[in-house]
């Protein structure tokens, strides 16, 4: 035999160093990390948090821009057998919802993977829409879900003006430019413009949960998509979830007590930040040495900057949070 015959594929030596490579991987298997052993089931949890669109250095919030690459790298997890979503959000921007929901189903129908969404304190509007590019969605009992709706809101000040003595004057081109101003009158027409837009993007919202949830939706329609919400175990039984748990217990019934369950870190700026819309602790958000005066352009930053934390914290209070 030359040489060469035994170095080929099928070769006596080639099948040699095949089996010492092989008990040196069995070997070596219990001192590996156990994300890394691949005899071990991997469900990469990403966690969602946050008011959807809603992003300042005070309130962190969830945008496609803050999770598009969190996402891929869950997805791209080597051994995985399933990605977990931890969300909890009580909605926001229908548009950054839709398109997080949209980078979910694409990734998950490219990989060939299941997705399982584990709600928190609550999935309402936006946060229910993430939640149903999961196959299941599994909520704490005491979990809030639903609002299957659209919502807008603003204030008027045009009186307010008047006892201040303050003229508003305002320069357009374009008939609708100056819709909804809250320093002018509510106008009829505006209002009616907005509510035909609202159920636009409503119809799309049922579209996408009776796609998504299909026969398992159980609850009268009339009632499901009024823009109410429930607690899990009504939500469970209009089929809007599907079970009653927690990420860690139901993972480890699904794929096993082994089961491996890494968190997908969230991005991180050149100083070190994280990615608004990837972690619920704002004060992560401020530069070292900064202080609250750091966190805008100058005192109108500031200002900017409570403004939207308090509609954020709006939003969390229209479900008791």
């Amino acid at each position: 035999m030359t040489a060469y015959q035994r170095w080929m594929p099928n070769g006596p030596m080639a099948e040699h160093i095949r089996q010492m490579t092989a008990r040196a991987a069995v070997a070596i298997r219990p001192y590996l990390p156990r994300r890394l052993r691949p005899d071990l089931p991997v469900v990469p949890v990403v966690r969602l948090t946050g008011v959807i669109g809603f992003s300042t250095p005070l309130r962190p919030g969830l945008s496609i821009a803050g999770v598009a690459r969190m996402l891929d790298r869950a997805f791209a997890v080597r051994h995985a057998k399933a990605v977990a979503l931890a969300i909890n959000s009580p909605g926001g921007s229908a548009v950054q919802s839709h398109l997080i929901y949209r980078r979910i189903r694409a990734l998950a129908e490219e990989r060939k993977l299941p997705v399982v969404a584990f709600v928190e304190d609550v999935a309402a509007s936006g946060g229910y829409m993430i939640a149903c590019a999961a196959d299941e969605i599994v909520c704490d009992p005491a979990s809030i879900v639903g609002s299957i709706g659209v919502i807008g809101a603003t204030f008027g000040f045009p009186e307010a003006m008047k006892k201040l003595g303050i003229e508003r004057r305002v320069y357009t081109a374009g008939e609708h430019k100056s819709t909804l101003d809250p320093f002018l009158p509510e106008n009829e027409h505006d209002v009616t413009r907005l509510k035909a837009i609202q159920q636009d993007i409503h119809a799309m919202f049922i579209g996408l949960v009776r796609e998504r949830r299909g026969e398992r939706l159980t609850g009268p329609e009339n009632t499901l998509f009024s823009g109410e919400y429930w607690v899990a175990k009504t939500a469970k039984e209009f089929g809007l979830i599907d079970q009653l748990g927690d990420l860690r217990s139901f993972l480890r019934e699904r794929f096993g007590e082994e089961v491996v369950m890494p968190p997908v870190p969230a991005e991180r700026t050149f100083f070190g930040r994280r990615t608004p819309g990837v972690t619920g602790i704002a004060s992560e958000a401020i530069l070292p040495g900064q202080g609250l005066s750091g966190l805008g352009a100058g005192p109108r930053g500031l200002v900017e900057d409570l403004i939207s934390a308090l509609e954020a914290r709006a939003i969390w209070a229209r479900f008791g949070l």
